[in-house]
């Protein structure tokens, strides 16, 4: 992501209205907007595997998968970013039009550049959406999961899936391959 200069203080609603009309994407934080940046092959292709995945298991039912353009709201009145991956189960969201605000899983693909905020503050956002019950920090880099659970407790638990693992997603009820979000992704070794 990088800083957008020709922008300054957005409301909400101001952010909501010019954003529609944008050929890229932004997200917003504080009134600040931020031009999102394109990611690697390695990227596109282990969010597109977890969006297929989840789109398989929930075919039919009430649940909605959403990929890289949809956004989520933490508030009305914002942050609002973009999720590589999410789901929703809520039937407020059924409705939306431009913002998801219920989701109830949110998957990050991580990359050099944003890994510290995806880990950092973008978590910390995202842990004030009340439905929210997984958040997945996926490598770009090596077959690696990190799921942050919420458990009865209130409390975020942390479980790391490697090469091998079976996966379990309990906000959807889904288990599958942790290999099967890193087919055809190619590693290198730098």
């Amino acid at each position: 992501m990088i800083a957008n200069p020709d922008r300054n203080y957005m409301s909400p609603e101001e952010y909501l209205e010019w954003e529609e009309n944008q050929p890229l994407k932004h997200e917003y934080m504080d009134g600040e907007v931020v031009a999102m940046t394109g990611g690697t092959i390695a990227h596109a292709l282990v969010a597109s595997n977890l969006f297929y995945q989840l789109k398989t298991h929930l075919r039919g039912g009430s649940c909605r998968p959403f990929i890289f353009d949809a956004k989520v709201g933490i508030s009305e009145s914002g942050p609002f970013h973009y999720p590589d991956v999410m789901v929703t189960c809520n039937e407020q969201d059924k409705l939306a039009k431009n913002v998801i605000n219920f989701p109830c899983l949110i998957a990050e693909v991580l990359s050099p550049g944003t890994e510290a905020f995806d880990r950092g503050q973008k978590f910390q956002n995202y842990r004030q959406i009340s439905t929210l019950r997984e958040y997945l920090l996926v490598s770009a880099n090596q077959k690696m999961v990190e799921c942050f659970r919420l458990n009865e407790k209130g409390l975020w638990e942390l479980l790391t899936y490697g090469e091998g693992e079976e996966i379990e997603l309990a906000s959807v009820e889904f288990r599958f391959p942790l290999d099967l979000i890193y087919e055809e992704v190619i590693f290198s070794d730098k």
